[in-house]
């Protein structure tokens, strides 16, 4: 198979008790209460994970609650798997959809991508490429996430019209003056993506728009010339990389299909089980099978 370029994305998003088999050495070796061996067990998962589908996806989602979920040793696993991810040539999407007042906004911010200064010495922070925000609280509540993303180089997904049901509660209500929320927040996104457009068109503000919703697809892309979309919902959701095509016309580079249990949990479908195929092969076969996939349809 010829090597392609990738628009896959990894999502990483590790439950204590379902992880790939082959981990249980990690877990038995593990020393501590149950929160580090917990830990432990769940880092070994993630570094396995990302050296079996590396070759084939173009960055790692870290659902960041899985990791703080475990507590302290799990925000130090949660460091850790960024960076083993980066040494894979990987970039990193820290996915915890933050959104608070401006002064919060800053201090999340700084967490999740550079860093602080203090009177102690410089805090690092998350170090992520992209992270994900939630536009609920307004434009002020966005800015300060675009500009610490900018200052360092990284970019921001601001939740737009996301993959899960729910979303038609809210995200789909019409507004005064026309058109629905999303479409509002889809608005501010180009307007705040403008002065972070580079070189090939695309901006430092990207989208988070549902591969489970494709018939809003067009439109997200006419109200977001310049955005990369974020396109959650791919497999275990029901979302099919054949409907996204709209989210590509700006280029390949302008979709990021995401993918976690249809790739990590790959080895326990039929196709896979049948033959006792080790984890690691069904999670690369299915991150190839949807590179594939997206390269063919991102050139049409």
């Amino acid at each position: 198979m010829a090597e392609r370029e990738s628009q896959v994305v990894l999502g990483l998003d590790p439950d204590p008790g379902a992880l790939w088999p082959q981990r249980d050495a990690a877990r038995e070796q593990a020393t501590g209460d149950a929160t580090q061996r917990a830990a432990a067990a769940v880092l070994a998962h993630c570094r396995a994970v990302i050296d079996a589908t590396a070759p084939a996806v173009v960055a790692v989602k870290l659902q960041l609650a899985r990791f703080e979920l475990l507590g302290a040793p799990g925000r130090a696993v949660l460091a850790q798997v960024a960076e083993h991810a980066r040494s894979r040539g990987l970039l990193v999407i820290a996915d915890g959809k933050r959104g608070d007042i401006d002064v919060t906004a800053a201090a999340y911010a700084a967490g999740l991508f550079g860093g602080t200064d203090s009177p102690f010495g410089w805090i690092e922070g998350l170090r992520a490429d992209l992270a994900t925000v939630n536009p609920l609280m307004g434009v002020d509540a966005l800015e300060p996430f675009v500009a610490t993303a900018r200052d360092s180089g990284a970019g921001v997904l601001v939740l737009v019209r996301t993959s899960n049901p729910g979303a038609a509660d809210v995200e789909d209500l019409s507004v005064r003056g026309g058109g629905a929320v999303w479409e509002r927040v889809a608005a501010i996104v180009d307007a705040l993506g403008a002065a972070g457009v580079g070189e090939h068109g695309l901006s430092d503000v990207g989208a988070v728009v549902g591969a489970t919703a494709p018939g809003h697809l067009a439109r997200a892309r006419e109200l977001m010339p310049c955005a990369t979309f974020l396109l959650p919902g791919v497999g275990a959701q029901g979302g099919r990389v054949d409907d996204l095509g709209a989210a590509f016309s700006p280029g390949r580079a302008g979709g990021l299909v995401a993918a976690s249990r249809s790739i990590v949990g790959a080895y326990l479908s039929p196709e896979h089980s049948a033959d006792g195929e080790r984890p690691e092969r069904a999670a690369r076969a299915e991150a190839e099978r949807l590179r594939e996939s997206a390269w063919a349809l991102s050139g049409a």
